[in-house]
Formats: C-alpha cells, sequence, structure tokens
C-alpha cells in the first residue's frame, strides 16, 4: 500500500522502515528534516510538509499520525480535516486520551473522513519483533488498509486486531499502560527484597536468568531485567526517578469513573509519584526498564 506517516521519531521512524521493509510506499514527513533525509535513504518518499506529502498520494489517502498526545495530534488532525476529502483515512497511532480519539472520530465524520485509531506498543524493539497493535474503527474501513498491520505486527495474524469502533483502541492500549505499571512494579519491588538480604549474597542476574525459563512470572519484561542486572547489576549511575507516560494515570481515572478496583495500577502509579524524592533500588529498576523496553531517556545521578 502506498501512505504517508507524519511524525517519524523513535516509533514512527521504525514503523516506516517496517513497512518500507515490507514492500510498502512510504511518504513520511516530520518537523526534523535530518530525520526524513535518513529515510529517504532507506527508501521512503520524504515531504517538506504535510500538503506536500498528501500531494504524492492517491485517493482514497491514507495517512498514518504518529505524534505525541495532546496539542502535536489535535493541531494535525484539525489541518487534515481541512486538507483530506470524503473516504480518506486517518490513522492515530500515538497514546492519545479515548476521549479525545472519540471527538476527533466525530469531527473527521462530519467531512466524510474516517479515523482509525491504533493503540501501539512494541517500543524501540518494533522493529525488528513487530508491534502489538490495538485498533478502533468501522470494520470496513479497517479491513481496507489490514496490509499495513499484517507487515507492522509480528505476523499477518499475531499481535493486533480491531477491539472495536473508534476509540476503543486507544481505551484498550490505555489499559494495557496501566498493566504494565502493576507487573513493572511487582518486579522492582520482589527485586528489591532480594538486594536487601545481604546476608544471601544473592546474584540478582543469575535468578532472573533462572526465571525467565519455566516460570510462572517469565515474560518480555524479565527478559529485559535480566539484561539491565547482567550489565549493571547495582544500577549504578541511575537516579530512582520514574516518570509516568499519562496513561496510567488516565487508567486509574477511568477506575474511579467506572467503579472498579484497581489497587495494584493505583499503587504502583502512585509509587513513580514518590519516586522524584527517593533513591530506592526498586524505583532505580523501574527506570531502567522503561529506557530497555521504551528507549526512555533514563535520568542519571
Amino acid at each position: 500500500m502506498r501512505l504517508a506517516i507524519f511524525g517519524i521519531g523513535k516509533m514512527g521512524g521504525n514503523m516506516a522502515r517496517r513497512l518500507i521493509r515490507g514492500g510498502h510506499e512510504v511518504v513520511v514527513f516530520d518537523l526534523d528534516s535530518k530525520a526524513v533525509a535518513e529515510l529517504v535513504n532507506e527508501g521512503a518518499e520524504g515531504a517538506d510538509s504535510i500538503e506536500d506529502a498528501l500531494g504524492k498520494l492517491s485517493s482514497p489517502k491514507v495517512v498514518w499520525v504518529m505524534l505525541p498526545a495532546g496539542a502535536p495530534t489535535e493541531t494535525t488532525l484539525l489541518k487534515l480535516g481541512y486538507l483530506l476529502s470524503p473516504d480518506d483515512i486517518v490513522i492515530d497511532g500515538g497514546n492519545s486520551h479515548y476521549k479525545e480519539t472519540l471527538k476527533h472520530a466525530e469531527a473527521l465524520a462530519s467531512s466524510g473522513i474516517h479515523l482509525v485509531d491504533v493503540g501501539t506498543s512494541g517500543g524501540i524493539w518494533g522493529l525488528e519483533e513487530g508491534y502489538s497493535m490495538m485498533v478502533g474503527g468501522g470494520e470496513a474501513v479497517v479491513e481496507s488498509i489490514k496490509p499495513i498491520f499484517e507487515t507492522l505486527a509480528p505476523g499477518p495474524e499475531l499481535g493486533w486486531g480491531r477491539v472495536g469502533p473508534s476509540g476503543a483502541g486507544h481505551f484498550v492500549k490505555m489499559v494495557h499502560n496501566g498493566i504494565e505499571y502493576g507487573i513493572m512494579q511487582a518486579y522492582a519491588e520482589g527485586f528489591e527484597l532480594m538486594e536487601s538480604k545481604e546476608e544471601f549474597g544473592l546474584n540478582l542476574a543469575q535468578i532472573s536468568e533462572i526465571w525467565r525459563h519455566g516460570s510462572v512470572v517469565r515474560s518480555w519484561l524479565l527478559d529485559l531485567v535480566a539484561g539491565t542486572l547482567v550489565d549493571n547489576p547495582r544500577l549504578e549511575g541511575l537516579a530512582p526517578f520514574v516518570p509516568d507516560s499519562g496513561e496510567g494515570r488516565w487508567t486509574v481515572l477511568e477506575g474511579v469513573e467506572q467503579g472498579v478496583s484497581l489497587p495494584v495500577i493505583s499503587t504502583a502509579l502512585f509509587n513513580r509519584f514518590k519516586s522524584q524524592d527517593d533513591s530506592s533500588y526498586a524505583d532505580k529498576l523501574l527506570s531502567a526498564m522503561r529506557g530497555a523496553f521504551g528507549g526512555h531517556a533514563v535520568k542519571r545521578d
């Protein structure tokens, strides 16, 4: 397929690369002209503006917006509402709040434009491993762009799917990230407890490797923990400062609105708040995990 991608940062750039490798024709635009030039060298077609990128597409146009949630996405979607035509498709693959997505979908639909929201997970590893994608939108619309998802996913029938109408993809991704908070917190606390048991002289890298095979707590996050502990068992140089991206907050607030108890996710979120004034091993490990799976900036001591 032929599509444009607006926003080619850590994830958007690698998604463009995976699509190009899969035989798709990709037009890229970003405010960072160097990032555009890099992808042009790898087979993309560059554009120097949104209008220029749209001019390189045939109808119905398909545009993937991979920008930070909030103003960057809001502004771009508003502009696309004026520039696109009926039956064109906009894909929002960022971490937008699902309630904002519902408003965006309604606004674009008034002009006959389809919005597909894609909760995207995979971080910096997605280029090689594939991305997990939770897709919201009309059935026929999603079906029409299915080859895009089949290429980006770990396999054509693996790791992606339409989960419901517009807004559902971002809602499911919000919950996904809330669960992620809880899992990471549990690992971090457990390893801190073992690290504190000095009389046993436990080798945490060895233990993480044992758990990776056959244990009921094995996971990709544990794989990342193991790699981190082999390289830096004392987590030296890492500050115990753990930011939250926003989706953990949204998940907890949704639980309040729906009257659903979320004690683990809530506690994990609140721990991230307190990490700014703490100096625990657990928080250092949480920070290391975020850096390992998502390429997030890590604060140093």
